[in-house]
């Protein structure tokens, strides 16, 4: 098998945009060479999420309420990052603002598409240290709880199915292999 692009566009058209998604309507045809469409979810920001972590290993859950699930969640600290800017910048932001929390050292962890099947939504992946608390300051779509847990506490929640968001799933999981490697 090769890697090359199977795929054939025919015709694409813009079915929605807003300032942070983009719909498009592919007209295709599929790899076998039958006509079909193709939807698209363009994201005009990058998906940026950030592990604080202390000495002690503890970490900070940020709870809220999620309306496309209808359903409370427990999260890593995350946010946009606008495509043009620096995504360490932005996971520095949005640390500041949920958490109130700065740090130090910043390393990125992971990078990953949050469900290539249908969208291009990129997100990177960082573990904050050497913290220093501070005053948070939630966007306004924001009504945020903040927790701090040991890591180990949020790693079993993601084993019993209590964190479900992909992108704190992926960090916390990552995060407990680095820990056992003793590369943190």
């Amino acid at each position: 098998m090769s890697e090359h692009n199977p795929w054939k566009v025919l015709e694409s058209k813009e079915i929605y945009n807003n300032n942070w998604i983009k719909l498009t309507e592919h007209q295709v045809l599929n790899p076998a060479g039958g006509h079909g469409i193709y939807g698209e979810v363009h994201f005009k920001n990058i998906a940026i999420g950030i592990l604080p972590l202390d000495e002690e290993l503890n970490t900070w859950l940020v709870g809220q309420y999620r309306f496309p699930t209808k359903s409370y969640s427990w999260e890593i600290v995350e946010g946009g990052g606008p495509l043009n800017d620096e995504p360490l910048e932005s996971a520095k932001r949005e640390l500041s603002e949920e958490t109130g929390l700065t740090a130090i050292k910043f390393t990125e962890i992971q990078r990953m598409y949050l469900s290539n099947s249908v969208s291009d939504e990129l997100a990177i992946i960082y573990i904050a240290q050497g913290l220093t608390p501070g005053q948070s300051s939630p966007e306004e779509t924001e009504e945020l709880i903040v927790k701090k847990l040991p890591f180990e506490q949020a790693y079993q929640m993601v084993m019993a199915g209590e964190i479900t968001d992909s992108i704190s799933v992926a960090a916390i999981l990552k995060t407990k292999i680095l820990i056992q490697e003793g590369k943190i």
